[in-house]
This record gives structure tokens, C-alpha cells and sequence, in this order.
């Protein structure tokens, strides 16, 4: 099957929630991908950051495989291979900055995602509200924040955007900006003992790349503990060695959660979840008060536990800050980048106001990189944890050129946007012609109204 092929087939059969870009990609290897024309791509957004170790590392293909071809799925009625061996390593990961004299095992929840193991947070921090006698169930978080597309995560998410065409949304959940300590303070005292949690993204990926300030974030836990309220890291796409240095991010920050939140690079692009707490948290949950079909399943365990077990063997934090680092640099030495912010492989970089981030997403596909877009002016950088100075240095050499070819793709973006207003305004004007002449005022006024609606639509 080829593109076109393809194109045809989601069109008529699936939801168009995503705005795909106009490529099949069919295989994968380290850093690069190819399409159905044998097109190779660098690839510096690894399947939104999940691709840690690259596309189709031998050890996880072969652990997949291995796992496919003896015992696929059973369900969590029962105890499987690997399910706690990974939910140990994730333990032991989670102390790895604290004394060995003062660890204490932390404990998983697994499931199938980033949104789903927010939700499991946001449930488990309620009930552990009722049961230490707090009087609500508030959560605060941060404006411009992403905890997911589920309706709970959705309310979690500050961004009104994406939350009006689906209100109304669960309530319980205070905005405040990031990096303000004083408006979290007044967050909790217009809202005496009933904040049961805080939760915090250490970088605001979504919104554009933006982290919470060091100082910051250890000022909000203490606050945090000083109202019992507990401390949610959404390390969905912070974690497992992404920001460098050490496994968490909340690590590089000289902090401890009370719960922590991954997805994404758990398992290397299989699709997998875990809601790790603190283990004086680990009875707050009984059983029935939580549960998946699919969360810690065979598949994904075999994929997470051989992604885990390469990542904490192979230095991964080293080689993430040196080349995070190197990245950095490198993209601010380019003169249409006005910003550069981010920690270890996830970057972000504002571009001056001739350019436009989409454009230069679909330009860099023309010339052979995955690029990303998280706003009209920044691009986001998430490639896989293996990435090295030879990918990067190819990336930078382009991006001029990229940068150009992109100027040109606005130009004609815009010019065929607006012959094609023109032409609905035409089209409008002539129906809205025909209805006054065939119907009575008020009916053509309504069918006018109807008829500008569902254009106006089609147009968003």
C-alpha cells in the first residue's frame, strides 16, 4: 500500500483528530526512518519523545518478539514475567540520588499511557485526601500546563483552548502561572485545607518548552507538604533519562515527589504507563479502586524492562546532557533563533518573527528531518536518547536552507488561502442570491446564518 492508498483509507475511515503531514512512513532504524519511497529522514521528535532508544533497537525488537511468540496478554489477575522486575528497576531509578541508608521502595501502577497515569494521580491523591481528613479535593496546577486529553486530565490541563468545546469539565482544579510563588500561595489560601495535591510538569513541553524555575519548584513542594497536600511530578515526557544527567528529572532539580508520572520513553515506543508513589502512599489505593485490561501487560513489560535495563547500563544520562548540551549550543549560534531553553535532549527554540514554525516543520520534511511545531514560533526537539553530534551537526547545516525553503512554503500556504476565501465568498454571495430569491426574508435570513456557520466551521 502506498500513500495515496493510505490517505484514501483514513479519510473515510478514521477521526481526523490529527492533522497528518503528507509522508507513509514504513521503516526504521536507529535515528532514521524511511518512507514508502525509500525516502530516508533524521528523526528529531521520536515519535513525540517516546522513541528512547531509536527506532527498532535490536534489544527491544527482539524482546517484543520473544515475548509475542510465548504469552501476549492474560490480564491482572494473575503474575507474569518481568512485571516486577520492571517495577523494581523503576525503584531503584527513582532513588538513585538518594542515600542508600535512606531509600524506601517506591511503588507502580502500571498502565497504557501518559493521560492514564495522570488519572491515576489525580485518583489516588483525592482518596488520600479523604482519608487524611482534608475538607476538599482541589488540585493546582500550572497555566499553559498538558496532563491529557481524558476529561479529568483535560480539567488538570490550563489551557482554555483546548477545554472550551468540552465544557463542562470535572471541577476541582485551581491555574496558576508558572514560576509565581506567590500566586500558589494565594492558591492555598483562598482554598484553606481542601488542596489535596500539586501538580507540576518540571517542563512545560507542550506549551512550548518552558521549565519551572529550580528555586521554584522547591519552594512549591515544601508549601505543598506544609498544607499535606502531596507533590505530582508529570514526568510523561521529562522522564526516563530524557533531561539528562539522571533518570527523572525532578532529580536534576534536588527534589522528591510524592508521586511521580511516566509514559512516553518508558518503553521505547510500545505503548506503556506507570503512576509510581512513595511507598507510605503505596495502601491508599485497595483493590477495586484502581484497575486496567491491558496496563502491565506482557508486550509492554518485556518492552519496558529491556528499554529500562539498556538505558541504566549504557551511561544514557552522560551522553543525554553532552549532547543536549552540544544541541543548545549549536542552535543558538544560528541567527533566525531568537531563544534556546530546554534541559538535555529536550529543546526548545523560539524563531524570529519572519518565520513560521509550521512551515518550517513541512520544509524540513522536504528536506529529510522529522521536525516539530508546538506553536506558530517554536520548534520542539524530542529525538531519540542515541542521537549524536553527526545527526545534530546535519540538522544545523540544514536548517538555513530549511529556514528559506520554509519563507517560500508561507508564501504560497497564504496565497492559496486566501484565492480560496475568495472563492467561498463568491460561492456565498451567489447562494445566498439564489436563497433570497426562493424564500421569504426571515427563512433566507436563517438558511444565510446556517450556511456562513458551516463554512466558518469547515474553515477552523
Amino acid at each position: 500500500m502506498g500513500l495515496e492508498e493510505a490517505k484514501k483509507l483514513e479519510e473515510h475511515y478514521l477521526m481526523h483528530t490529527f492533522a497528518r503531514k503528507d509522508v507513509m512512513l514504513v521503516e526504521g532504524s536507529g535515528m532514521e526512518v524511511k518512507d514508502d519511497t525509500g525516502k530516508t529522514y533524521l528523526d528529531f521528535i521520536g515519535g513525540i519523545g517516546a522513541d528512547s532508544l531509536g527506532h527498532c533497537h535490536p534489544a527491544v525488537s527482539s524482546a517484543i518478539a520473544a515475548q509475542a511468540e510465548s504469552l501476549i496478554h492474560v490480564g491482572n489477575y494473575y503474575y507474569i514475567e518481568n512485571r516486577g522486575e520492571t517495577a523494581k528497576l523503576i525503584s531503584d531509578l527513582m532513588n538513585q540520588c538518594v542515600p542508600r541508608f535512606f531509600r524506601a521502595p517506591w511503588k507502580t501502577f502500571f498502565c497504557n499511557s501518559g493521560a492514564e497515569a495522570n488519572e491515576c494521580a489525580i485518583k489516588l491523591a483525592r482518596l488520600y485526601g479523604k482519608k487524611v481528613g482534608l475538607t476538599g479535593n482541589t488540585i493546582i496546577t500550572l497555566d499553559r500546563s498538558f496532563h491529557g486529553r481524558t476529561l479529568a486530565t483535560l480539567a488538570a490541563t490550563a489551557q482554555p483552548a483546548k477545554q472550551e468545546a468540552f465544557q463542562p469539565l470535572p471541577d476541582g482544579f485551581v491555574h496558576v502561572p508558572i514560576n509565581d510563588l506567590g500566586a500558589l500561595q494565594r492558591a492555598f489560601l483562598e482554598n484553606p485545607g481542601s488542596v489535596c495535591a500539586v501538580m507540576v510538569e518540571p517542563i512545560q513541553g507542550e506549551a512550548g518548552v518552558y521549565p519551572c524555575d529550580e528555586e521554584y519548584i522547591f519552594e512549591a513542594v515544601k508549601l505543598a507538604r506544609r498544607n499535606s497536600a502531596l507533590f505530582i511530578c508529570d514526568e510523561v515526557q521529562t522522564g526516563v533519562y530524557r533531561c539528562g544527567e539522571n533518570p527523572f528529572c525532578f532529580q536534576n532539580l534536588g527534589i522528591t515527589p510524592d508521586i511521580v508520572t511516566l509514559a512516553k520513553g518508558i518503553a521505547s515506543g510500545f505503548p506503556m504507563g506507570a503512576c509510581v508513589v512513595r511507598e507510605e502512599l503505596s495502601d491508599t489505593f485497595g483493590p477495586g479502586d484502581h484497575g486496567s485490561t491491558f496496563g502491565g501487560s506482557n508486550l509492554a513489560m518485556a518492552a519496558a524492562y529491556t528499554t529500562l535495563l539498556t538505558l541504566s547500563k549504557g551511561h544514557y544520562g552522560e551522553s543525554v546532557q553532552e549532547m543536549g548540551d552540544y544541541f543548545t549550543e549549536k542552535l543558538a549560534t544560528l541567527p533566525e533563533i531568537t531563544e534556546v531553553r530546554g534541559m538535555g535532549l529536550m529543546i526548545g527554540a523560539d524563531l524570529e518573527e519572519s518565520l513560521h514554525a509550521p512551515s518550517v516543520v513541512d520544509a524540513g520534511l522536504e528536506a529529510g528531518f522529522l521536525l516539530n511545531a508546538t506553536g506558530p514560533s517554536t520548534l520542539r526537539f524530542l529525538p531519540p536518547l542515541i542521537c549524536t553530534e553527526k545527526e545534530i551537526n546535519k540538522l544545523i547545516a540544514a536548517l538555513p536552507g530549511i529556514f528559506e525553503q520554509s519563507r517560500i512554503l508561507k508564501e504560497q500556504a497564504d496565497a492559496a488561502a486566501a484565492q480560496k476565501a475568495e472563492e467561498e465568498a463568491k460561492q456565498l454571495e451567489e447562494t445566498q442570491e439564489r436563497i433570497a430569491q426562493d424564500y421569504d426574508e426571515e427563512t433566507a435570513k436563517e438558511f444565510s446564518k446556517a450556511l456562513l456557520d458551516s463554512m466558518n466551521k469547515s474553515n477552523e
